[in-house]
């Protein structure tokens, strides 16, 4: 598992948390993380819809957060841009004849459910404010 879509989204909404004043650019926000600006680009529109940012075109144009950072969770961050179970995907075709095959998924679908209630659980009371005050 590769997916570091969380990890550039908690990054870009540090970063927008540490200047909640300024208008910061995609180009500048990719440079901090060191990624393509369209990877940027592409996740601020995933928290735009999500109501977390706000972003403006133009000279002046960038993005800031839509509300305090105190009043952001972390888990709001991940339920943001979540595509893949966290244990990873399931086999799409085990054997219907197999004892074990005819039920794995059904077994899997509540253990997967359960590891991500865990996860939104743990993350739930955290503040992006908390989580930013580790950056000097």
């Amino acid at each position: 598992m590769n997916n570091t879509r969380f990890a550039t989204a908690i990054h870009i909404m540090t970063l927008l948390a540490k200047s909640p004043q300024e208008w910061l650019t995609s180009d500048w926000m990719a440079g901090s993380i060191n990624v393509n600006p369209v990877i940027v680009r592409k996740e601020i529109s995933v928290l735009r819809e999500a109501g977390l940012i706000i972003s403006r075109q133009g000279k002046e144009g960038g993005s800031q957060l839509a509300k305090e950072a105190g009043n952001i969770t972390i888990s709001e961050i991940y339920r943001s841009v979540k595509n893949t179970e966290v244990l990873g995907k399931k086999n799409q075709n085990p054997n219907p004849a197999c004892s074990v095959g005819k039920e794995i998924n059904s077994h899997l679908n509540t253990l997967f459910e359960e590891t991500d209630q865990l996860v939104s659980n743990f993350l739930g009371d955290k503040s992006l404010q908390e989580f930013a005050d580790q950056f000097e």
